[in-house]
């Protein structure tokens, strides 16, 4: 059974035990009942503490998503009845996590007491879906119509103490937490029924109606092609101005139909996806990991600096080498301004930023690096210029210390073979930029200890990377699915579209960010780089040469104010550009090209297809060892 049953005091605590985050699955929902009947039974039991073990109060079973137990009664919808109509007080003693299904599963006790830090969120919206057990109709009555609706359609989770003078808790505990539940607990079973339910509350706020349709509004501009966010939004308002049984009962119509929507079902296949790509064949969880305290970055240019950031927002000390001073200031300059660029977003305390600038430690000496346990180059992408950085490396890097390389493109074999520590070389391929970007490709070279492969795995979790396993090939995972990509809207290009317009439509269809404005973002001078090696080693392979069109006039991007579009001083708007649509049309011109009309439907077909396909080799060559590792990439 996942719930423990035992009576402290007079108080049965009912202790959710379903590890790692007391998922809400059929054996625990069926639990939770028989413990509320079997105290409620019971003459010496006053009142009811519903906690969880370990390091959450609770949350969804994810195990069950798309089985028969997931709607195998009791349902949440059913816990959450009992709960409300038990004759004796339940109280939730909410910790550390309370997400989704535990937060529903809290709003359905009568009281609620909570640890300081715990992270509070209906994070279902991330799934394309709603939350299903109540949560878009209680959420409101208790912390507000604001907050909760902030909450429900962003999906971000909340610390407990922000919420502390909502009516969510009814007390923080300074100390134990269930200490203080238990004695909570006594005190209003002694102060008898009846008991407050979060149902019953009124949804206050001075315009409810014309704040919805503001969040309508703000949520077409930034969600306008995904469903879930519009459905929160209505059962919210449904809630609000026609009563929790009408609000209740949409919510319920509006689950089931997200469920089978094409983009619940991607979400929650990529959801799936990133937590199998954890998972290594033959690296068990249990192999074990080298102690990390102390980073080496080699490298301050735009990539070296992010990834020097990952390191420090974690915590970790930074040793940052560059070769000449004015690069490494200049490095410097940028981590801290891109600092102060979440200050100004209030994303950050000031205090903060000083703390972490702190922890990087700049130098131009390699024997600064001798006790880094952990080395990432970020160099120019030059085989030569690597070999120098590894040679190097190899000399002064304390024996167990993880080499690893950023490559994007190179074979990292060739890499390792510069040391006389193979087994300690890894690829970390990062995305730019760097501090940003959520995925990191580990490459895997012939002689990379499997202790060092669970090591950087480990250690891309501690940093937030998505970490995904990649062989050796060129271009890796990610590159080369997006090499295919970007080819493949180049062709478009010079055929008769605009970057505008295919950028456009693949947002539209659901990508966060086009080839274009993907490009601008991460330099254009960096597939320029790319294509003029291909030009030299695969001379048979067509491109479209319009992209060098562009590098040549040094347009390469965000970085340099103008790329495949126009950026105004100090914003990453992109602007169309005339005179690079201009260029287009003269170079299609130039090449007995004759344009013609482009539509969406082409663009989005043609760009998915060139993904997909690619995809399909990566795994036919064992290059990926799952699907899921190519979603994650692109």
């Amino acid at each position: 059974m996942a719930v423990d049953y035992t009576i402290r005091d007079g108080v049965a605590v009912i202790t959710l035990d379903n590890p790692p985050v007391n998922g809400l699955g059929h054996s625990t929902r069926l639990g939770i009942v028989e413990g509320i009947e079997r105290a409620n039974d019971d003459a010496t039991v006053a009142a009811i503490v519903i906690t969880g073990a370990g390091k959450a109060f609770g949350g969804a079973d994810i195990t069950e998503f798309n089985t028969p137990k997931a709607t195998q009664e009791p349902i949440l919808v059913t816990v959450i009845k009992v709960l409300e109509q038990s004759a004796k007080p339940v109280i939730a003693a909410v910790h550390s996590v309370a997400m989704g299904g535990g937060l529903e599963l809290a709003l359905g006790a009568h009281y609620r007491v909570a640890s300081k830090g715990a992270q509070i969120a209906l994070p279902e919206v991330k799934l394309g879906l709603l939350p299903g057990a109540g949560g878009t109709q209680r959420l409101p009555r208790v912390v507000g119509l604001e907050t909760a609706l902030n909450m429900i359609v962003t999906g971000t989770p909340v610390m407990s103490e922000k919420l502390a003078q909502t009516a969510l808790f009814d007390e923080m505990a300074d100390g134990d937490l269930l200490d203080a539940a238990i004695a909570f607990a006594k005190r209003v079973a002694a102060n008898g029924a009846p008991y407050p339910n979060a149902r019953d509350r009124k949804i206050e706020h001075p315009n409810a109606a014309g704040f919805i349709q503001f969040a309508r509004n703000s949520v077409a501009a930034i969600a306008k092609n995904f469903p879930a966010p519009h459905k929160c939004i209505d059962a919210i308002e449904r809630g609000v101005l026609e009563g929790f049984e009408r609000g209740i009962a949409l919510e319920r119509e509006c689950f089931v139909a997200l469920v089978q929507t094409p983009e619940s079902r991607a979400l929650r296949h990529a959801f799936f996806g990133e937590r199998a790509a954890a998972k290594i064949a033959d690296v068990p969880s249990s192999t074990p990991t080298r102690k990390i305290e102390q980073i080496g970055v080699v490298g301050a240019g735009t990539m070296g600096g992010g990834i020097a950031m990952n390191f420090v927002n974690a915590g970790l000390p930074v040793v940052l080498l560059e070769t000449k001073q004015d690069a490494l200031d200049r490095g410097l300059a940028t981590i801290h301004r891109n600092y102060e660029a979440q200050v100004k977003k209030g994303k950050l305390a000031q205090e903060q930023v000083e703390a972490r600038m702190a922890l990087i430690r700049p130098t131009l000496d390699y024997a600064d690096l001798k006790q880094a346990d952990f080395i990432v180059e970020a160099v120019f992408e030059e085989l030569g210029v690597k070999e120098q950085v590894f040679r190097k490396l190899d000399e002064v890097a304390k024996p167990g210390a993880i080499l690893a390389s950023n490559t994007s493109t190179l074979d990292l074999n060739k890499i390792a073979a510069f040391t006389q520590r193979p087994g300690d070389v890894v690829g970390t391929h990062f995305f730019s930029p760097a501090n940003v970007m959520k995925l990191l490709e580990v490459v895997r070279g012939e002689k990379t200890e499997k202790d060092v492969f669970a090591t950087v795995m480990q250690l891309a979790k501690k940093i937030r990377k998505t970490a995904v396993v990649s062989g050796v090939c060129d271009g890796f995972i990610g590159n080369r699915m997006i090499e295919q990509y970007i080819r493949q809207a180049l062709f478009m290009l010079e055929e008769g579209a605009l970057p505008a317009q295919i950028d456009r439509a693949i947002e539209k269809f659901g990508f966060a960010m086009g080839p274009f404005r993907m490009s601008d973002l991460a330099g254009n001078d960096i597939g320029w780089a790319i294509r003029k090696w291909r030009y030299r080693e695969q001379p048979d392979l067509h491109y479209s040469r319009v992209a060098d069109r562009l590098c040549e006039t040094g347009r390469f991007g965000q970085k340099t104010g103008a790329g495949w579009y126009d950026y105004q001083p100090g914003k990453r708007d992109a602007q169309p550009s005339k005179l690079v649509d201009d260029m287009i049309v003269a170079y299609s011109r130039e090449q007995g090209i004759e344009r013609r009309k482009i539509g969406d439907e082409e663009i989005v077909e043609r760009l998915v297809l060139s993904l997909v396909n690619e995809g399909a080799k990566i795994l036919e060559e064992g290059i990926a060892a799952k699907a899921s590792e190519s979603i994650w990439s692109i």
